[in-house]
């Protein structure tokens, strides 16, 4: 994948360091916002007090005095309400009363199951390893065996995340925190609504860029390993979540749910029972099967003793009852579909029994949990998939009849009511602003407490998309990554030792005619085909970033070879690299003598390979102010040479270099 920095380790020290110093900032800030809407509230509340409805004047039951329980006013026939009030409101202590409707279980399982996963793959996202190992190591993994355009694809969207991974990796996990939080808090309406289709949107986000599709594109695809990706089911869940209300009161709904994930389940069975792909042989040839090659890989997932020793049982056993394994897999995938395909509520029970026994065993054997080695993102599949059939099958029983309760009166007329007698509104602008902050107030005073907590999961989220979108915006690399490759350069203020050499062009050049130009300055093999071609390019890219200053920056280089010292070479390297139509660069060369003492000043060292073309050195750049003082040594090492890797080198330079010039 373009960009993915294999040369940094996934615990390295300073990327970690960054990324938990990221969160906790961020953490500060997601506590601000609470803080801030929860004390906002308050003083609202205090500013406009809201009464509470008065409670009833005589027993619930009980009718007036004089009159029989359950029968009407004389006049108006029984069951129908007075003149002037909607028919099925009542009067009752001064307030109508209202339906009410408790959340159909089926719903309120979805939303808080969700919720809590979304929660979870968040907490799991602030792995100290994800910043560089969920590119590496997981993301590019699940597409390399996908189609080229899937690659691309994937590769195209990971390129935010390489170039940035520390805005990035945090970014994601307030996303999915406070996605998490807006299904927990929002519980119906238009904020629920709102966070469901959130789920929604960075679900399939997840679902194309991260796991690419799932894998339903690859060879190998199978139910036991999740597929069609774990994710899917999130934004399901999200689906169902966004529908309105009045749709999850009849059984409808529930036999839909449950049709429809029958025809998954079958549709999963016959391709665990298609010929052919190898799932049918615990091993082949002596080698393990498809199945067994699968288990083995999960259990050499760091993890605890014992469950490691669970799946690599569960492995062998696949080895040597493949087909056994293959057959139940098959014939229960099968029977569950029917079960939900049936409609009969008995049938169904059984499946979701059976179904919940399958996926438990899967995750545990199989899945191996999914969230263990420290860069899993989530708890795979099963979970969600579960989450899914049992809500279906709640959603067979009819919600419970509506209920029936006193109705306090309207919000704004209670904020009105309640409120303290003021003088008469002012005219003119500041009236007109007065009378915002009066009603913003009223409105924030009448707002629940749900709905609040729900806008500031929604600040979570954007804490999270922001930053995220500024650096996916930039199309520089972070300099982080060049500090982590090459170490963290080193702050000096020390005179740069002088040179007297000759250029590309013949010209003689010395320190001292660079005067007052900012100088970057490095040590380059012209016959190098490995690390200096890499930090030739990272010279150009420098150069162009800071083509508006041309006239005040330097960019040079002096020869780093005992043999390959002439003209001809070093011109034929800016050739080769690009860098001949540089107007500020120059490549400098000289004898051996001249060249050993400026290599011996500057600590750098050159010596031939055995194979005599290219000689070994060390990689280093010197930012020289205007007075001729080396003010920063950076370790110019390429790493692993990525597109990210030398975009952060180039950064880091011109970083450097406007340093400087607005100190000068």
């Amino acid at each position: 994948m373009p960009g993915m920095q294999s040369g940094i380790g996934v615990s390295n020290a300073l990327i970690a360091e960054a990324f938990r110093s990221a969160l906790w900032q961020q953490l500060i800030i997601v506590a601000v916002i609470f803080l801030v809407l929860w004390l906002a509230r308050l003083i609202a509340v205090r500013s406009w007090p809201i009464k509470r409805a008065p409670k009833a004047s005589r027993p619930a039951g009980k009718a007036r005095t004089g009159r029989p329980a359950g029968k009407a006013q004389t006049g108006r026939p029984a069951g129908k309400a007075q003149t002037g009030r909607p028919a099925g409101k009542a009067r009752t202590g001064g307030g109508a009363q209202t339906v009410t409707q408790p959340e159909p279980p089926g719903r309120r399982l979805l939303r808080i199951g969700f919720g809590i996963l979304w929660i979870f793959d968040g907490i799991l996202q602030a792995q100290s390893a994800m910043p560089i190992g969920l590119p590496a190591q997981v993301i590019e993994p699940s597409a390399s065996s996908s189609p080229a355009w899937v690659r691309h694809l994937v590769n195209w969207g990971g390129t935010p995340w390489t170039y940035h991974p520390i805005q990035v990796a945090a970014a994601v996990v307030w996303i999915q925190i406070g996605i998490g939080l807006w299904l927990l808090f929002a519980r119906q309406g238009p904020w629920a609504r709102l966070g469901a289709l959130a789920s929604v949107g960075w679900g399939l986000v997840v679902w194309v860029f991260g796991e690419a599709f799932g894998g339903i594109f690859a060879p190998g695809l199978t139910w036991l390993f999740g597929a069609p990706g774990a994710v899917l089911f999130y934004c399901a869940a999200g689906i169902l979540l966004a529908l309105p209300e009045h749709a999850w009161g009849t059984p409808r709904l529930g036999r839909l749910m449950l049709a429809g994930l029958g025809v998954f389940f079958v549709g999963m069975a016959v391709l665990q029972a298609w010929p052919g792909r190898g799932f049918w042989q615990g091993t082949v040839h002596g080698h393990p099967g498809t199945l067994t090659s699968m288990i083995r890989s999960m259990s050499q997932t760091p993890q605890p003793h014992f469950l490691a020793r669970i799946v690599a049982a569960f492995a062998d056993f696949t080895a040597a009852h493949g087909f056994a394994v293959n057959l139940f897999t098959v014939i229960a995938l099968a029977a569950i579909g029917a079960a939900f395909l049936s409609g009969q509520p008995r049938l169904a029970r059984l499946g979701v029994g059976a179904a919940l026994v399958l996926c438990l065993a899967d995750w545990l054997l199989i899945e191996d949990l999914g969230f263990l080695g420290g860069l899993g993102t989530d708890p795979n599949s099963m979970i969600p998939m579960a989450l899914l059939f049992v809500s279906g099958y709640l959603a067979l029983t009819r919600v419970p009849a509506h209920q029936t309760a006193p109705a306090p009166e309207p919000a704004k007329a209670k904020a009105q009511s309640a409120a303290p007698q003021t003088a008469p509104r002012a005219t003119g602008p500041r009236g007109r602003v007065a009378d915002l902050l009066q009603s913003g107030s009223r409105s924030l005073a009448t707002t629940s407490g749900r709905s609040l907590a729900a806008a500031g999961a929604l600040a979570v989220v954007l804490v999270g998309v922001v930053p995220s979108a500024a650096a996916s915006a930039n199309p520089n690399a972070d300099p982080i990554i060049a500090r982590a490759i090459g170490g963290t350069s080193n702050v000096v203020n020390t005179p740069a030792p002088g040179f007297s050499l000759i250029d590309q062009r013949g010209s003689q050049v010395s320190l001292a005619s660079l005067r007052g130009k900012v100088v970057l300055l490095t040590f380059l093999d012209p016959v190098c085909t490995s690390d200096c071609p890499l930090i030739g390019h990272e010279f150009a890219a420098a150069a162009r970033q800071l083509a508006a200053n041309a006239g005040q920056i330097q960019l040079a280089a002096v020869v780093l070879s005992p043999t390959y010292r002439s003209l001809a070479a070093v011109q034929a390297f800016d050739r080769q690299e690009g860098l001949s139509g540089l107007p500020n660069w120059l490549y400098m060369t000289g004898s051996l003598a001249q060249l050993q003492n400026i290599w011996r000043a500057y600590g750098m060292t050159a010596q031939d390979l055995p194979a005599g073309a290219m000689a070994l050195h060390n990689d280093v750049a010197y930012v020289i102010d205007r007075a001729g003082y080396v003010r920063r040594v950076i370790n110019t090492d390429p790493g692993p040479g990525t597109a990210a890797s030398q975009s952060s080198f180039e950064v880091e330079l011109t970083d450097a270099a406007r340093q400087l010039l607005g100190s000068g």
